[in-house]
């Protein structure tokens, strides 16, 4: 089935009011990659930005880089992007170019960005930023390379912060294999390590509830006219790259939508009341490689570990898509 329509622009005036009150502060970790892009701009609306790391997922890392370099350059926002890990911890680098193209941004004219990295290590700024402020949310969109080398080099920043809420994983469902999401599977070590951390709070948004918040022909539309404001250059940009993530999801898979999954987890954070969630106990699959990155949900009423995840069910995706259709077309 296609995406469900969208409401009434005056419904999308109303709901893209609703702002966080006082806004959470995260650290957004991403390997840009078309739905990073659109994370980082709903996490510079309505989050206060600590700062962006990136890590190797969907194309390399020094792409991954300059795309997010790219992307807050283009939006005007005021955040430092710090480099992170080029590989996962144990196997080999994968990337997903078919999905995202060569560059990770395909579909848009590319400007050349003149910000260049902090120069700070990735995981040396979610350190010292999670020991230094109250409160902080790391949000990983992207394989958590970044994320398990820093709990490894200090495990007190699990008791520090406020939560982690990624994307990836999935209740019995996979994309990269039958069972696999890609940010799980790109780095299965390092997923296990995040997931068995014990953290004060771990939210997953997964596949089975990202494959509910969909993009369209329709939402391409809104964005390229500005939501009816004319258009501008970010929601411009944003519309050339859904234009190449629709086509190469077409062609991939057969469809006339597609998943917008990042977002999903900044929103989480921002506007938790938009999902439902259940507590389970998650554990990844690692060694065997018919299960490699698989996210083992435990549904047991009788379950031999306790909670460790909140595992997100479902999401109010008419509401949620006209807060990022707002938080686009709110950049010049």
């Amino acid at each position: 089935m296609g995406a469900a329509p969208l409401p009434s622009r005056s419904r999308a005036r109303t709901a893209c009011a609703t702002i966080t009150a006082v806004k959470p502060k995260v650290i957004v970790d991403c390997d840009p990659g078309h739905d990073d892009a659109v994370a980082l701009l709903v996490a510079a609306r309505h989050a206060d930005l600590l700062g962006v790391t990136t890590v190797s997922g969907n194309v390399p890392l020094p792409l991954t880089t300059a795309n997010a370099l790219l992307v807050t350059e283009l939006a005007g926002i005021d955040v430092e992007v710090h480099e992170g890990a080029d590989r996962p911890l144990v196997v080999e680098p994968a990337h997903a170019s078919h999905v995202h193209g060569k560059t990770g941004l395909d579909g848009s004219p590319r400007p050349e960005a003149t910000r260049r990295p902090s120069g700070r290590d990735a995981v040396e700024f979610i350190v010292e930023t999670v020991r230094a402020v109250d409160d902080v949310w790391l949000v990983p969109i992207g394989p958590l390379t970044n994320i398990a080398r820093a709990l490894r080099a200090a495990p007190d920043i699990a008791e520090r912060v406020a939560g982690i809420s990624l994307m990836g994983g999935g209740d019995a469902v996979g994309n990269v294999t039958a069972v696999a999401e890609f940010n799980a599977w790109a780095d299965p070590h390092a997923a296990a390590e995040v997931f068995a951390s014990g953290v004060a709070r771990l939210m997953m948004l997964g596949l089975n509830l990202t494959h509910q918040f969909t993009v369209d022909a329709a939402v391409l539309e809104r964005l390229r006219d500005g939501d009816g404001a004319g258009p501008r250059t970010v929601g411009t940009f944003v519309a050339g790259l859904f234009e190449f993530y629709l086509a190469a999801n077409k062609s991939e898979n057969g469809l006339d939508f597609a998943a917008l999954h990042d977002p999903c987890a900044v929103l989480a954070v921002t506007h938790p009341t938009l999902f439902a969630f259940q507590s389970r106990h998650v554990a990844v699959a690692v060694d065997d490689e018919l299960t490699r990155g698989m996210t083992v949900v435990d549904h047991r009423p009788l379950r031999s570990q306790p909670p460790n995840c909140e595992v997100a069910t479902h999401i109010d995706r008419d509401t949620a898509m006209e807060i990022v259709i707002a938080a686009v077309c709110s950049f010049e």
